[in-house]
C-alpha cells in the first residue's frame, strides 16, 4: 500500500493526472481474495504516452481490476469522482462492491493564440477560475511575460507545433481560444485544436471575417462535422465591449457549454456584434 501511495506523491507533485480508486464497501456475500475483504484495497490508475496505461495495486480480482481501470480513465478524462457499484467480478448493475474513484487531475488547460489586447483580460479572468493557461504566438515580441504576466507559461511558437505536442493530453476539460485573425495563424490553430479532444474551441472574428475563415478552412479539408465544434464569434452575446467585458463573455460561455445549461452564445445569433 506504501507503494501505491509513494506513487500518487510522486505523480501529484507533477502535476500528472491520475486516479485512486478504492473499495469502501462489500456484501456479505462477496469475497475476493481467498475470504479476505477487500475493503481498503486500493488500485492507482493513470494513463501514459500513446493509449498506454499505468496499474498499480490491485482490488483483489482481476475482472474488478479490468472493469474499474476502464471507469476510473473515465471519470478521469471528465476530471470527475465519484462512488460506483460493482458485482464481485466487475459486473454491471449489481451491488456487491462499492469503489470510491477519486480523480487527482490537473487544472484544467486554456491554451490562448494570440498575444492581443483581448488576451490579457482572458488570462486575468481564466487564472480565477482556475485554469493553467498559456499563451501563444509566433511573434517574439508580443508573446512576453512581461505582457502576461499571470499566464502561466508564454511561448513563442506557430499553434500547430505547440499542439501537436501538448494535444494528445487535451481533454474535454480543457479549451482552446483563437483571438487572431491572420490568415497563417489561426487556420493552423483551428486545424490543431480540432484534432484535439479539448470540450471548447473558440474563435475570435467578426461574422464576415467567420464567413472568410470558413472557406479557407473547408478548402483544407476541414468538414462540416468538424466546423460545427468551433464557436464563432466567440463568447455569449452579452453586449462586450471592452477586453474585460469580452473574456467575461468567454469563460461565461465556456461554462455554459460545460454544465450544458441554455445560454445565446453569439454563434448562435445573426447580425451585428456589438450595437
Amino acid at each position: 500500500m506504501d507503494q501505491i501511495f509513494d506513487r500518487l506523491a510522486e505523480l501529484l507533485a507533477d502535476e500528472v493526472p491520475v486516479v485512486l480508486a478504492t473499495v469502501i464497501d462489500e456484501t456479505d456475500e462477496s469475497v475476493p481474495g481467498a475470504g479476505e475483504s477487500a475493503v481498503g484495497r486500493h488500485l492507482l490508475v493513470r494513463r501514459t504516452t500513446g493509449d498506454g496505461v499505468e496499474v498499480l495495486g490491485s482490488l483483489g480480482d482481476e475482472g474488478l481490476d479490468r472493469v474499474v481501470t476502464r471507469d476510473a480513465l473515465g471519470e478521469l478524462s471528465a476530471g470527475r469522482s465519484g462512488v460506483r457499484h460493482y458485482g464481485e467480478h466487475g459486473e454491471a448493475r449489481e451491488e456487491a462492491i462499492t469503489v470510491f474513484v477519486e480523480s487527482f487531475a490537473a487544472p484544467p488547460r486554456m491554451l490562448v493564440f494570440g498575444a492581443v489586447d483581448f488576451t490579457a483580460a482572458l488570462v486575468r479572468v481564466a487564472k480565477v477560475l482556475g485554469y493553467r493557461v498559456t499563451v501563444c504566438d509566433a511573434r517574439e515580441v508580443f508573446a512576453t511575460t512581461q505582457r502576461f504576466p499571470l499566464a502561466d507559461e508564454v511561448v513563442v511558437d506557430w499553434p500547430d507545433r505547440l499542439l501537436a505536442e501538448v494535444g494528445p493530453e487535451l481533454r474535454r476539460r480543457d479549451v482552446v481560444c483563437v483571438l487572431t485573425h491572420d490568415v497563417k495563424f489561426d487556420v493552423p490553430a483551428i486545424i490543431g485544436a480540432l484534432a484535439t479532444s479539448v470540450g471548447y474551441i473558440g474563435v475570435m472574428g467578426s461574422r464576415r471575417t467567420h464567413d472568410d475563415r470558413l472557406e479557407r478552412l473547408r478548402e483544407a479539408g476541414v468538414t462540416d462535422e468538424e466546423l460545427a465544434r468551433l464557436r464563432s464569434p466567440i463568447g455569449l452575446d452579452i453586449g462586450a465591449r471592452t477586453p474585460e467585458e469580452t473574456a467575461i463573455s468567454i469563460v461565461s460561455e465556456i461554462i455554459a457549454l460545460r454544465t450544458g445549461r441554455s445560454a445565446r452564445g453569439l454563434s448562435a445569433t445573426d447580425g451585428p456584434i456589438h450595437d
